[in-house]
């Protein structure tokens, strides 16, 4: 199984929009964190799936890490 990296963005609206540096064009919007991660999610499976089935090679994820900084004040 693999595990792709989803970053997650704050839109001016309020809403939220994710996207994986592993998957181009794949993205997802909404209007909270957990349901762009949903959303996500399932357009990440779909995407793969869609690869499967048309007998593409599915990308091997790149990013070995992710963390948050908070930088001083």
């Amino acid at each position: 199984m693999s595990t792709y990296a989803v970053i997650i963005e704050r839109a001016e609206d309020g809403g939220f929009g994710a996207w994986s540096p592993d998957l181009p064009g794949v993205v997802a919007l909404a209007d909270t964190e957990d349901a762009v991660l949903d959303e996500m999610r399932a357009a990440v499976e779909f995407h793969l799936d869609g690869l499967r089935e048309d007998g593409l090679p599915v990308p091997h994820p790149s990013t070995v890490a992710a963390t948050v900084i908070t930088p001083a004040a």
